[in-house]
């Protein structure tokens, strides 16, 4: 399980990531961070929600509801230009940030 604090940390670029492959709704969201992480990271929807409505305050998604075949409205999420500029300013941190961890994890003992 991956701790509460990294998964709150990597919110914005995993959600921001999804939706640039598509358009989908908080549950869809919910189950794919689920498979993409082997159920390592669970979000429920009092976490997820805030996110959403965050991103799209900050304008870098956009929302909006489809009636599909009678069933009741989704509010559908997608990534805005914007967004997509902020993923690749999330992907490049995040990057640093693995490199500095995998230097660090690297470094053979020199005490015993």
């Amino acid at each position: 399980m991956i701790s509460k604090n990294l998964t709150a940390a990597s919110t914005k670029p995993i959600i921001l990531g999804i939706l640039k492959q598509g358009n989908s709704y908080g549950y869809l969201i919910i189950k794919k961070i689920k498979e993409l992480s082997d159920g390592k990271m669970k979000y429920s929807d009092g976490m997820l929600y805030p996110v959403l409505h965050r991103l799209e305050k900050d304008g870098l998604i956009q929302s909006n509801w489809t009636l599909e075949n009678g069933a009741r409205p989704r509010k559908y999420y997608e990534i805005t230009d914007a967004g997509k500029k902020a993923l690749v300013i999330e992907a490049e941190q995040w990057s640093q940030v693995n490199a500095v961890l995998n230097q660090l994890w690297q470094v053979k003992s020199t005490t015993k």
